[in-house]
């Protein structure tokens, strides 16, 4: 007997082929009955129903209606695995063993979230284990988008009993490259709707002590500055709306927030609390723990109000992205944690996001 399906999406509109491969759209069901529905189109989470303070379940991930919304969306990043190098490298380019590498640039002339075909817009392989673990695979061809090596990455994601949605990472390289891995999804915790609402009223706090600046085009400066006294301050819960309209520099260059955390670790690569936030309305809770250095809080200062699951719009700020990742830019700063992957080693990433509701 099928599970019910709480979100209300029809698993053929998610079945076609694309790219020569079969899509679809797979359903984790834990023991409490909540649920998390996956495509194998980039990776894309497409519903997270989980309960608010009164037992009412809703979709609290922004995601599309169906492939061929996918495959033709102005938002192509939305809610899916990043790869193989989230976030920005500067005019593409980067020089590895003395030889420069030129990517593609899909952001101005910048790369970004690994270029106009990365992981995001390709079908990776699928097997379901059970009701609770589906694994994704796909090989990044040597070359592809200008990387080096042939990149061989395995995702697994364990939605368990505790409402804890886990994404494990393992990839493995035949020559020496990069890698910088992520999940972007769009977390609207009072619920999608037609409009989801604006999310700044959400009470957010950052596991950081420093963050990273950018320019006018949201390249790093360079400079790896204190959140002390300015609105990059989560370090203790704030209203995210509270501050993001200042009159700072940093807000401006990115439109909100758009930077990335260094988070508080006392050892290289252990899995810790990078961020925490409640929606004050419904009472829903959200957790994120990570292995990586690094997390990207964005603010959806860009969303246009397109629509998504069973017609439900997605306005300006009304999804919050923390994608858990190693720096922007990381390969032109030698003094960044090394994204570089050799052959002989596993890339290895944790990221959870832990829903709940407030006691």
């Amino acid at each position: 007997m099928e599970t019910q399906n709480l979100s209300g999406l029809k698993r053929e509109n998610f079945q076609a082929t694309v790219q020569g491969k079969q899509t679809d759209l797979y359903t984790l069901t834990n023991a409490s009955g909540a649920q998390v529905q996956i495509t194998n189109y980039g990776g894309g989470i497409i519903t997270i129903m989980v309960p608010d303070k009164n037992g009412n379940m809703a979709n609290v991930i922004q995601g599309h209606n169906s492939i061929q919304d996918m495959v033709g969306t102005t938002e192509p990043f939305l809610s899916t695995l990043i790869g193989r190098f989230g976030n920005r490298i500067c005019k593409g380019k980067f020089t590895m063993n003395g030889k420069e590498y030129s990517l593609a640039c899909n952001n101005g002339e910048n790369h970004l979230h690994g270029g106009p075909t990365g992981c995001h817009a390709r079908v990776w392989d699928a097997e379901q284990l059970n009701d609770q673990e589906l694994v994704l695979h796909y090989i990044f061809a040597y070359y592809e988008e200008g990387f080096p090596g042939e990149l061989n990455m395995t995702v697994k994601y364990t939605w368990n009993d505790d409402n804890e949605l886990k994404i494990d990472y393992r990839g493995t390289t035949n020559k020496k490259t990069i890698v910088n891995m992520t999940n972007h999804g769009f977390f609207s915790l009072a619920g999608i709707a037609n409009p989801t609402p604006e999310a700044t009223n959400v009470v957010l706090t950052i596991n950081a002590d420093f963050y990273i600046p950018i320019d006018p085009v949201s390249i790093p400066t360079g400079e790896i500055l204190k959140v002390e006294g300015t609105p990059f301050d989560f370090r203790t819960p704030h209203v995210i709306g509270e501050r993001i309209n200042d009159d700072n520099e940093q807000l401006k260059n990115g439109a909100g927030y758009d930077h990335c955390y260094i988070l508080n670790k006392k050892e290289e690569g252990e899995l810790t609390l990078a961020m925490s936030m409640v929606e004050p309305t419904t009472g829903r809770t959200m957790e994120c723990w990570t292995t990586e250095p690094g997390i990207q809080f964005y603010s959806g200062n860009f969303e246009t109000g397109f629509a998504g699951q069973n017609g439900c719009t997605f306005p300006k700020r009304s999804g919050l992205c923390f994608e858990a990742q190693h720096f922007p830019d990381s390969p032109n700063r030698p003094y960044f944690p090394s994204t570089q992957l050799r052959p002989g080693q596993t890339y290895n990433q944790t990221t959870i996001y832990k829903f709940g509701v407030e006691e």
